[in-house]
């Protein structure tokens, strides 16, 4: 008997202890996002999953300034960038069924391509070693409607020339990720909206993720984007590049995105090999090696090598630290221009790394 009651004592005070480093952690990250919890203000939706349990998740500011209704992590922002890891996927995806090859110049896609962009490889878009010019600095200085995907490509034939020869260099480009969504369209035969839907959103059961398209599809939750100017917030949702699907067009919460992480790491929607190697850095044809895979940044943080990606577009700021030998993943979406929330997500990650 007073063997039982000793290991009664030992068990609840090692889930006090638990509860108390848990109530620690907590409040540190509570001060580490202090600056998105004003009242009134655009915030951030954050969340962490461990070894495939979510371990934190909260709002913090408001989703719309003009109705001030609270973040949630439910509340669906615009991925800006972080969007490239689905648009790598869905080629990966296709890879996988032998439906195209990383090694096919995009040529093979496209009728009429400028001559001097129509050797470039499929591979060398997905680790922004193209060289292509981005289609934001050849947007004339008279557009008033929104570009989309293909008008990326046709901005293209304003241009003569790459940075660099293809496959040489590391030059991160939108222009390559807009590309790459006309090629899953092609090779489809499928709107790439509805080829996410089909491949990805449904199969997760990512209930409320969407490419967003005006007049074509809604975003439920919705955060809009906001800009700090002459002292307040002003409400900055949509540029004239909001609409380009393939760079930056997905909306999704902290919630739904663990959805995402966890087939990833636990190999659900493409063989280890190649998900390893969206998460490594890439060996071009000439030896060089750059920090990005497929849809990934690369870095090492605290002595460990691991795949992670920012977002930013007007009104919008996000970043996502992925740990995969950890089973750690730290993501932070926010409805506001700035700052880069990276520096909040390696604070947050080290709490979890100790």
């Amino acid at each position: 008997m007073k063997r039982i009651i000793i290991g009664i004592l030992l068990l609840t005070l090692g889930l006090n202890a638990s509860a108390q480093s848990n109530k620690k952690i907590k409040l540190a990250i509570d001060s580490i996002l202090a600056r998105y919890s004003h009242p009134n203000e655009p915030g951030a939706s954050v969340l962490v999953l461990k070894n495939n349990k979510i371990v934190f998740k909260k709002g913090y500011g408001v989703s719309n300034i003009n109705t001030n209704e609270l973040v949630k992590p439910t509340t669906n922002f615009r991925l800006a960038s972080v969007t490239k890891q689905f648009t790598a996927m869905s080629i990966l995806l296709l890879e996988q069924k032998h439906k195209l090859s990383l090694e096919d110049p995009i040529s093979k896609y496209f009728s009429i391509l400028p001559p001097y962009i129509a050797k470039i490889k499929i591979k060398d878009l997905l680790t922004h070693s193209s060289g292509l010019i981005d289609y934001e600095d050849l947007m004339p200085v008279t557009q008033t409607v929104q570009l989309h995907d293909t008008n990326c490509l046709q901005l293209m034939f304003m241009a003569d020339s790459l940075y660099f020869p293809a496959g040489t260099q590391y030059k991160y480009s939108n222009t390559g990720y807009a590309i790459l969504s006309l090629i899953v369209e092609q090779v489809s035969g499928k709107p790439f909206a509805q080829f996410l839907i089909e491949n990805i959103f449904k199969k997760l059961k990512m209930k409320t993720t969407v490419a967003f398209e005006e007049g074509k599809s809604t975003v439920a939750n919705r955060a809009y984007g906001n800009t700090y100017e002459q002292g307040k917030w002003i409400q900055t949702d949509q540029s004239l590049t909001s609409a380009v699907l393939g760079d930056g067009g997905i909306y999704t919460n902290v919630q739904e995105y663990t959805k995402w992480i966890k087939a990833l790491w636990n190999y659900e929607l493409i063989d280890q090999a190649q998900q390893e190697k969206a998460w490594s850095t890439t060996t071009l044809d000439n030896g060089k090696t750059i920090d990005y895979g497929y849809g990934w940044h690369v870095e090492t943080f605290q002595g460990i090598t691991h795949p992670f990606h920012d977002g930013s577009s007007i009104g919008f700021r996000n970043s996502v630290g992925l740990f995969p030998d950890q089973k750690l993943m730290v993501i932070i979406l926010t409805n506001r221009s700035e700052p880069d929330p990276i520096e909040e997500v390696h604070k947050i990650a080290a709490l979890y790394l100790k």
